[in-house]
């Protein structure tokens, strides 16, 4: 059998894999979707192909022979997006790192070093696969050389092949006859002029016909139509230049050695270097490729199990200040793993030594080390699973916060737009160490738990004093020992406490809901005519847009769209609309509320949410397994799922929530008078907007005026357009467009702030936070339009948003700590963006409720007073 040659032209895989994947950057901030897709698809084409050679050729960015021959050539090409410029060495960078074999040549075009060594691979009678997405390239086809055009979609990459008698059957001219074809019809992604008034169905008939534009132009006066018989003469000059243009080079002076392209089976690739790149793009997917390759591991990590509780506890009495730890649950109990520079160990929980014997010894240990030193730091990676886990034996450390550092949330404070923080990412970071990750160490195939363990304690120490001087060069070390350290201590808390529910109420929610759901599936039915799948978008869009023929009908691949965004422009004209917006919401409440929170109940009848303090880039906390914090309660059937939260006997809840907060911290950072002013009267805020913007008296203002007015005030923290506001409000786009110049006209320091706010983040790269927390906006710099929108609607949100997410974390820190310092038995239980909830005793609640506002009014001061508004019920409903 013939050997196999698979030849691959760089820039265009890459540009295909570009545009086929979303855009993806690594921790660096380095693009890397390109990088990625080109692999995939290599991969991919390896795996079928099983060559014995593999050689990757790329264009120089400088001029070649044709463009000296034309000056216009590829010059109506627009520049190459920053994005995947900055791709292009990275991917050749990894390329070399596997031994790939690439090609460059000054002059010439990566085409022209396909044609040459595929011409010459043929030549030693070898099979050749040409992988390109540029159908130029089928002018190369023949018996031996395969040229295969990758096409990338969301089910994966599918490709088109093409030998000679392909490109005949598809294109009914020989892949020589091609180079013709582009000669007459030209070429505009090339710039190729061809003959004006010849297109593709002439170009393709003529050549078909003729073999050649030479026998085209000979017989010039019987060529039909009569045009292109009189521009083939004219042009002729320009014909035979776009021919030269259009042929690929055959006899490039190509330096090219077939035995360095000599590929030793696909495992050959996944060489040590290479392991090193794809952990440092954070190319996840591939690693597990590198599971055989003997040099793609680090050396195994040293570490001692003290599995034996006489010599643990001794070890744990002989601890000094200074050291890492991390905590794991396992199947037998828990485990700590210690890093202190001299030891590191892995201290496990067994029969004999029990979890709780455990958890003690080691809080003992902290405590011991606290009262000894003050300046003592003990060092987590997640101070708050730690926190839980001690808890649920009874052990508090809350009086010993001040002395606990947290790796996670020092990272996320540097660099809060990556959404995790693995012991692996921050080694390659900030330590230049590539580590197995979690998954590779306790994964399917492995359970190296001790590994994982003492990776986690071990770059928590290493990486310690790096990780704090960063935060102090960018100004954060405040936010992170005064806000976000206390806060992990007190979500701790919140967390253990947990919020009693009632199953029966719970059930009784969920009929209730059914009913109103077959209520609106009867009506949707009538509406339509007929029954179907409402939950099916393809059956839902065939209704509505084929059978009721509704406008606004958006094609996709898959049918047509029946996303929220095209009914919502809808629902106003056609009732079905609504009840389907209506149904979709009914229904997702049924099943993650009415029958998803029973899972949850734990065994003393409470639910306890976890709280996600390192996930959202704003700075805001949210909650998972359950979520609490996105219960819909526009709609009052959403509202009445808080009526199953209830509190303990002789119990009230105690709910506070900012009134407008985000609008106040506004007032305050633009130094707007009007909107200050508007404030400081203590007026409702949506009509004194609408009194100032519609040029009415307060008291004439009507409820549409103050509808639209709260639209514009919340939508221009959000930097919203003319057309999202016309969405919104059902109204024309210019109209919308004079709803915000009449409140800018009105509120003339927001928009000074906002685009002050927007040119600085552009030149810095991020903005910041009245308590100093930084917001990087990489998307500021993007070559495509409408991601740069997108960073500047970021730009502008994201200081009032996380300012004001610093604040609620500022007012539960003080709630919290108050209710314990002076021995209230009150507890803070649930925080839901602008909304505390306490479990108070009735005889506290007097107490609690003053101390409660006290406390958020007081969390920060602005050029406006922060206003609470605080209930009291016999549920959580009732407290709302």
């Amino acid at each position: 059998m013939a050997e196999k040659l698979v030849l691959i032209d760089g820039h265009s895989i890459l540009n295909r894999a570009f545009f086929g994947l979303p855009d993806l950057t690594n921790s660096e901030g380095l693009h890397t979707n390109a990088v990625y897709g080109f692999l995939n698809i290599m991969f991919k084409i390896l795996e079928e192909e099983k060559p014995q050679y593999l050689t990757v050729a790329f264009d120089v960015h400088e001029p070649t022979f044709r463009h000296k021959m034309y000056d216009g050539y590829k010059g109506t090409r627009k520049p190459m997006a920053d994005e995947l410029r900055q791709q292009v060495p990275l991917m050749k960078e990894m390329l070399r790192s596997m031994g790939v074999t690439v090609v460059e040549l000054p002059g010439y075009e990566a085409d022209d070093i396909l044609g040459t060594i595929s011409h010459l691979a043929e030549q030693r009678g070898m099979q050749v696969s040409v992988i390109s997405g540029d159908r130029d390239l089928l002018q190369l086809a023949t018996e031996q050389i395969q040229i295969r055009i990758p096409k990338t979609k969301k089910t994966g990459t599918e490709i088109e092949n093409y030998y000679a008698k392909d490109v005949l059957a598809r294109y009914q001219v020989t892949p020589k006859e091609f180079i013709d074809v582009k000669a007459l019809q030209g070429d505009t992604s090339d710039n190729i002029p061809g003959v004006p008034g010849i297109g593709e169905k002439t170009a393709s008939a003529l050549i078909a016909q003729y073999h050649s534009i030479e026998a085209v132009h000979e017989d010039a006066a019987n060529v039909k139509p009569p045009r292109a018989s009189k521009n083939i003469l004219e042009y002729w000059d320009q014909a035979v230049m776009s021919k030269e243009l259009a042929t690929i080079i055959l006899d490039a002076p190509v330096v090219y050695d077939f035995e360095q392209a000599k590929l030793d089976g696909i495992a050959s690739l996944y060489t040590d270097e290479a392991y090193k790149m794809c952990k440092r793009l954070e190319f996840k997917n591939l690693l597990s490729r590198f599971e055989h390759a003997d040099n793609a591991k680090e050396e195994a990590l040293s570490f001692t199990i003290l599995d034996n509780e006489m010599i643990a506890n001794a070890f744990l009495l002989n601890l000094k200040s200074g050291f890492a730890f991390a905590f794991t649950q396992t199947e037998t109990g828990i485990a700590i793993s210690i890093a202190d520079g001299e030891h590191l160990v892995y201290i496990p929980s067994t029969e004999q030594y029990e979890e709780q014997k455990l958890a003690a010894a080691f809080a003992d240990a902290v405590i011991r080390i606290a009262k000894q030193d003050e300046t003592a730091v003990f060092e987590t990676a997640e101070v708050k699973k730690t926190l839980r886990y001690l808890l649920t034996h009874g052990i508090s450390l809350n009086p010993y916060r001040n002395h606990f550092y947290d790796r996670t949330i020092a990272a996320y404070l540097i660099n809060p737009t990556i959404g995790d923080y693995p012991y692996d990412l921050i080694a390659k970071d900030y330590l230049g160490q590539f580590l197995p990750s979690k998954d590779e160490l306790i994964g399917k195939k492995n359970h190296e738990i001790e590994t994982y363990l003492c990776h986690e304690a071990n770059v928590t120490y290493r990486s310690y004093q790096l990780l704090l001087d960063r935060l102090d060069e960018m100004g954060m070390m405040q936010l992170f020992r005064e806000i976000e350290m206390p806060l992990a201590f007190v979500l701790a808390d919140m967390e253990q406490e947990g919020i009693l529910m009632d199953k029966e109420t719970l059930q009784e929610y969920g009929r209730t809901l059914q009913v109103s759901v077959d209520a609106l599936e009867s009506r949707i039915y009538e509406a339509a005519g007929e029954k179907f799948n409402i939950n099916s978008p393809k059956q839902l869009g065939v209704i509505l847009f084929e059978k009721m023929e509704l406008p606004g009908a958006k094609k996709t691949k898959t049918g047509y769209s029946t996303s929220a965004d095209v009914l919502e422009g809808l629902k106003g004209s056609y009732p079905i609309v609504a009840d389907i917006l209506e149904y979709r919401q009914l229904t997702k409440l049924k099943s993650t509320y009415a029958d998803g929170l029973s899972n949850f109940v734990e065994a003393d009848g409470r639910i306890r949410t976890s709280y996600n303090q390192t996930i959202t880039a704003t700075g805001r906390l949210s909650s998972t397994d359950p979520n609490l914090q996105n219960i819909p309660i526009r709609i009052e059937l959403g509202k009445q799922i808080r009526k199953v939260f209830y509190p303990k006997a002789g119990c009230v809840f105690i709910d506070s929530d900012y009134s407008q907060i985000e609008l106040r911290v506004l007032a305050h950072v633009s130094g707007d008078e009007n909107l200050i002013e508007a404030f400081r009267e203590g007026k409702d805020i949506h009509t004194s907007t609408a009194s100032k913007v519609f040029s009415v008296p307060f008291d004439e203002v009507t409820t549409l005026q103050r509808r639209n007015a709260k639209a514009v005030n919340f939508g221009i923290v959000y930097g919203i357009s003319a057309y999202g506001l016309s969405q919104d409000l059902g109204i024309g786009r210019k109209e919308a467009q004079e709803y915000i110049d009449q409140y800018f006209a009105t509120y003339p320091k927001i928009k000074e702030f906002l685009d002050a706010t927007v040119e600085d983040a552009k030149e810095k790269g991020y903005i910041k936070t009245m308590f100093g927390r930084i917001r990087p906006i990489p998307e500021l710099s993007s070559g495509n339009f409408m991601t740069r929108q997108f960073g500047e609607r970021v730009a502008m949100n994201s200081p009032i948003q996380g300012t004001a997410a610093d604040i609620i974390k500022v007012a539960m820190i003080r709630v919290h700590d108050r209710l314990i310092q002076e021995n209230y038995q009150a507890r803070l239980l649930l925080q839901v963006h602008d909304e505390l909830l306490i479990e108070s005793p009735e005889n506290e609640k007097e107490a609690v409720i003053a101390l409660l506002e006290e406390e958020m009014r007081g969390a920060a001061n602005l050029a406006v007073d922060l206003v609470v508004d605080t209930q009291i019920g016999k549920d959580w409903y009732e407290a709302h």
